[in-house]
């Protein structure tokens, strides 16, 4: 099952140019720098603007064909929408505001039981709260019961943390991971921070300027040496692990890939529940032996290089794509490049000097 959209708007200074074909499962992002054009993306997929040649199909289900003069109004598709804002209706109590959509679906199309989203989102002791008397956090889980309690066969989120501090959003990213793990519906989620597009993403679109520049999962697109330069200090490749083992005495976790192991910090999570990390490029190192002397480096892996960028005279820095069972780019000077001859199928060694959690 699959979602397929093309949309094609001028705007005054500002063309959409967008062709999507992403999975209808799990968590697709609309990824990118203000002005890209995510949130318009999301507009068209809604309804709420029109592309003169627009096509838009959600599975068997085509919503859109300007060609056949076909368009379905918001209001027809089955679609869930969660803003920057809650958007809650003040003078209604929480529940009001949840049975505001789950009333107005027919009992044959509630795919999604009151209960079950109350229970997920873990907003029963709000029910008969105004929103006014609730937390940021709160008002966003709310927010999202909602849009889910019309039973919508696609939820569309537009950066419902923007507006939230790091504490809050902490608060609320599990809650949007679980719209994954225990409802089939699919989400097109957008958002400019790398740090939340990696703990809830399956599909990233990267968008510039109007247009999709590429597609794929997460753990490829960021990956790819032609990519980094959207990514900036960002740049780095993405890997799901398992938690292996404890070392308590030591304060440390190893976590087991494919390709090895890696050492972190000492995470509160059981043994063979996941974590992804996120291996920045400009924490990885290169030698083409293993050092034979004691070293700080917990994390040394057997190598291979895959591919070398380009270097570029006005820049000190190139990056190298690596395999270590899975794909790992490290950023090291032109100098360092130009004392090691890499070329690809050489082999050597990735030293990591830090590992970023995405929880």
């Amino acid at each position: 099952m699959r979602i397929n959209a093309r949309f094609d708007v001028a705007y005054s200074g500002f063309d959409l140019k967008v062709d999507l074909d992403v999975p209808a499962k799990g968590v697709t992002t609309l990824f990118g720098p203000s002005g890209a054009g995510k949130s318009t993306v999301l507009r068209c997929l809604a309804g709420l603007e029109r592309s003169n040649n627009g096509y838009m199909q959600v599975g068997d289900a085509v919503w859109q064909d300007e060609s056949n003069s076909y368009f379905l109004t918001t209001q027809q598709r089955a679609l869930g929408y969660v803003f920057q804002e809650p958007r809650l209706f003040s003078h209604l109590s929480v529940q009001k505001n949840l049975e505001y959509g789950y009333k107005r679906t027919p009992k044959n199309e509630r795919h999604v039981e009151w209960d079950q989203a109350i229970n997920m989102l873990a907003i029963d002791h709000l029910l008969q709260r105004k929103p006014h008397n609730l937390s940021g956090g709160e008002q966003q889980r709310v927010a999202i019961g909602r849009a889910l309690l019309a039973c919508p066969k696609l939820l569309l989120m537009d950066e419902p943390l923007a507006s939230l501090d790091k504490e809050r959003k902490r608060e609320v990213i599990p809650f949007i991971r679980k719209l994954h793990d225990e409802l089939d519906i699919p989400v097109i989620y957008v958002s400019h921070s790398l740090e939340e597009v990696l703990q809830i993403t399956d599909t990233m679109v990267l968008m510039r300027e109007g247009e999709s520049v590429a597609t794929g999962h997460i753990t490829q697109l960021c990956s790819e040496l032609e990519l980094s330069e959207y990514l900036g200090d960002m740049s780095g490749s993405v890997i799901d692990t398992r938690v292996v083992a404890h070392e308590e005495e030591f304060g440390l976790t190893r976590l087991g890939f494919d390709g090895g192991e890696l050492y972190v910090p000492q995470l509160p999570i059981e043994k063979g529940h996941g974590q992804r990390v996120h291996l920045l490029a400009r924490n990885v190192g290169i030698a083409l032996q293993k050092p034979q002397v004691t070293t700080s480096f917990l994390n040394i892996l057997e190598a291979t290089v895959v591919e070398v960028a380009v270097p570029d005279i006005t820049r000190h820095a190139v990056q190298i794509k690596l395999d270590i069972g899975v794909p790992l780019l490290a950023n090291i000077s032109r100098k360092s490049l130009y004392t090691l001859r890499l070329e690809p199928g050489q082999k050597c060694y990735a030293l990591i000097k830090a590992v970023s959690l995405a929880r």
